[in-house]
């Protein structure tokens, strides 16, 4: 991820290196807890249905406890066939509200910061920044959403 913006001496060009020519979609999926944000997944094109419910049943699934509620919001990849039952099945309940945007808003400038070029750097970087989200902060990303975490 490139940075959108820089600063240069007055009537100097800002300078930056990026990379030009066929661009790729990265797609992280992550779930955000009280405490931590967890569940990390990074794949290599664009969300679709059936990525989706693999990333529910092989990564997500695991990190869910019987009384969880699950909160997502209306992307169509989300709705596909097996998602709902794939959360149910194991304890969680499932709710389609608005998302919560400023957790992914502080990874996006995070990953834009560290200016990783190839795939693999890119990967290794999200795993890495995922650890920087205090349970004291993922509080205050549920609460400006406003929901109440108590």
């Amino acid at each position: 991820m490139a940075r959108l913006r820089g600063r240069a001496p007055c009537g100097e060009r800002c300078r930056a290196g990026v990379p030009h020519g066929h661009w790729k979609t990265t797609t992280f999926t992550g779930a955000l807890r009280l405490t931590c944000m967890t569940a990390p997944f990074v794949y290599d094109g664009a969300m679709n249905g059936n990525v989706f419910l693999a990333y529910v049943e092989q990564v997500l699934g695991p990190t869910l406890s019987e009384g969880d509620i699950v909160v997502m919001d209306n992307l169509p990849a989300h709705k596909a066939a097996g998602v709902r039952d794939a959360i149910e099945t194991t304890g969680a309940r499932l709710m389609f509200l608005p998302p919560i945007e400023n957790a992914f808003s502080k990874l996006k400038a995070l990953m834009r910061a560290k200016a990783e070029r190839t795939i693999t750097a890119l990967w290794t970087a999200v795993g890495s920044l995922v650890d920087l989200f205090t349970p004291a902060e993922c509080q205050n990303y549920f609460k400006a959403a406003g929901y109440d975490p108590d």
